[in-house]
């Protein structure tokens, strides 16, 4: 691992480091906010996955956790959402496919089944790295994101459940299988046969079996892309069907931007962290 930069922020330390990813075949860059409790004792991990045409450092720049993660004890995780460099394949003309767009699945097509590998990368290959370098609790995680973020963490808690003991998502691509942004991406990664989709699909999961104590969801009113690509009401059907509470806080007049998350930041971290104070 190479450490690239390291700033002091509300007494605990935002870091943004690299290293040579197994699982994406290309190097990756991630940023990590250790509160300033993680001098005495090891503290909980809280993952956020980033939306399409981000990276590390849109939350870390925008995002306004660093304040209230370094009161309430939390380590904060940003991976990239995506591999990159020059032997990745990409559509550099479409924003909602390759570098940028990984979706958090493991791509089982060529071109990019060698490189696409978001899932496993999430799940398995970054969560080691940090369990090895930082002062992490790994018995106490919890994961989060926005838009394509919110679909993976929502699909990694609903695989995962006794991994992580919280979760919640700003704005998710709840059934990325049947919207628009998505389900060709879908397609390119996975194949034709939409049956593969549903093991990365939220509301698919849950109509499968997957469980998850609880989730929080906020949604902007105003966001532009909340009709034909978000459909909260669908994931909010399949979670009441299946007996999975679900607050579902629809949030009149914000958008999809940072100027929406950063406003409700804030809830989110004090849910994960009362869910991993124990």
């Amino acid at each position: 691992m190479k450490t690239l930069s390291t700033s002091k922020s509300h007494g605990g330390i935002q870091g943004v480091y690299s290293h040579a990813s197994e699982a994406c075949a290309c190097d990756m860059t991630f940023a990590v906010f250790v509160p300033p409790q993680a001098a005495d004792r090891p503290c909980p991990v809280l993952w956020y996955l980033s939306g399409l045409t981000c990276t590390h450092q849109n939350v870390m720049d925008k995002g306004e956790y660093r304040r209230l993660a370094s009161e309430l004890g939390l380590i904060v995780v940003c991976p990239d959402t995506s591999p990159r460099g020059p032997d990745v394949p990409d559509e550099k003309d479409n924003w909602q496919f390759g570098c940028g767009a990984g979706f958090y699945v493991d791509a089982t097509q060529e071109p990019y089944l060698r490189n696409y590998r978001m899932y496993s990368y999430v799940s398995e290959e970054l969560p080691a790295l940090v369990a090895r370098d930082f002062p992490a609790d790994m018995a106490r995680q919890g994961v989060f994101g926005h838009s394509m973020g919110g679909h993976g963490a929502l699909t990694l808690a609903l695989k995962n459940p006794g991994r992580y003991r919280s979760c919640t998502a700003f704005a998710p691509i709840v059934q990325p299988s049947t919207a628009g942004w998505s389900r060709p991406a879908f397609e390119k990664y996975l194949g034709a046969d939409d049956a593969a989709w549903r093991a990365y699909d939220a509301c698919a999961l849950v109509e499968d079996g997957g469980r998850f104590p609880e989730f929080l969801v906020d949604q902007g009113s105003a966001d532009g892309f909340l009709n034909e690509g978000l459909r909260p009401w669908l994931f909010a059907a399949a979670c009441e069907k299946a007996g999975i509470p679900l607050t579902l806080r629809m949030q009149e007049g914000y958008d999809h931007s940072y100027f929406f998350i950063s406003t409700f930041m804030d809830d989110h971290l004090r849910w994960h962290a009362e869910r991993l104070a124990f």
